[in-house]
């Protein structure tokens, strides 16, 4: 089952969007904390819908401890803008997480740093960058595809 990991998300109805999401592709949601909001936040739960309830998203207080618990053969890939390797040229299977910052300020510079060559990007604009929802989706169903490719 792939793996969506929202760094200290700041933006409830981003999340409860990218719950929605997470529910309908059957992937696993994570949440590292802190968070910007409560899970009882009411725009979270609107923008999830009903979805929210059967999502149980896992809630981690640090992303090692998250990625610690992820199996051995996962490939963890990092989102952001400040990359030149796109997302899909990535070789994704069916444990891989795929891990995404904040809205307002993207990934820690040192942790792009350390795993530069797990850094993907979607190509954009230079200047603005995609909602994070959005982002999720294209990068989640490229993931999605190539997982179900027959041989």
């Amino acid at each position: 089952m792939l793996n969506v990991v929202l760094f200290e998300p700041e933006i409830p109805p981003n999340t409860g969007t990218i719950g929605r999401l997470c529910h309908s592709t059957d992937t696993c949601l994570h949440l590292i904390e802190p968070l910007g909001f409560s899970i009882d936040d009411r725009s979270l739960r609107r923008a999830g819908l009903d979805y929210w309830a059967e999502l149980k998203p896992s809630v981690w207080s640090s992303l090692e401890s998250c990625l610690d618990a992820a199996p051995e053969d996962a490939s963890v890939y990092y989102l952001t803008t400040k990359t030149k390797n796109v997302y899909w040229d990535a070789k994704f299977k069916k444990s891989d997480y795929l891990v995404f910052g904040p809205e307002t300020r993207g990934l820690p510079e040192t942790l792009l740093e350390q795993h530069s060559d797990s850094c993907l990007t979607i190509p954009q604009t230079k200047g603005r960058s995609l909602n994070l929802a959005v982002s999720t989706g294209i990068v989640l169903y490229e993931a999605i595809r190539q997982v179900s490719e027959k041989p």
